[in-house]
């Protein structure tokens, strides 16, 4: 087994705390409107652009089938509407309604874990955050 360096396992720390700390306050931002962790996740997605559920499930690393549920959850609430998708009309879009889109931003708005100590940061501070966490994660700048 390799020996992992000491700042390598203080930077994971660190990371899985950001990470949890996250987490904790979204699950409380999404039970302030009486959702799941999961439905606010899928909500917010949906207000950036509809998408088929395919697709969310993708982005969700998650089964089909679960985001099926969460919508017809969201449906049922108001929050999110199946419409046929322009480009084919075979393919169901799921978008946030006009509440939905509300909701998803009310959840956004209440999330100052992240914004709190980001402000606390240089705009080049943040440029180079973003670009270290894009390389980590493979992306391409």
């Amino acid at each position: 087994m390799t020996n992992i360096d000491p700042l390598t396992l203080e930077v994971v720390e660190l990371i899985g705390t950001v990470v949890g700390r996250y987490h904790e306050e979204y699950e409380e931002a999404a039970a302030e409107h009486a959702l799941t962790g999961a439905q606010a996740r899928v909500l917010g997605l949906l207000s950036l652009e509809p998408m088929p559920m395919r697709l969310v499930a993708r982005k969700m690393k998650c089964e089909p089938s679960n985001i099926t549920g969460i919508v017809d959850r969201l449906e049922a609430r108001g929050l999110v509407e199946r419409r046929p998708d322009p480009a084919d009309r075979r393919v169901k879009l799921a978008a946030p309604t006009a509440e939905g889109v509300r909701v998803a931003r009310s959840l956004r708005e209440s999330l100052n874990f992240a914004r709190e100590p980001l402000a606390e940061l240089s705009r080049e501070e943040r440029l180079s955050l973003r670009g270290l966490l894009r390389r980590m994660l493979g992306e391409v700048e």
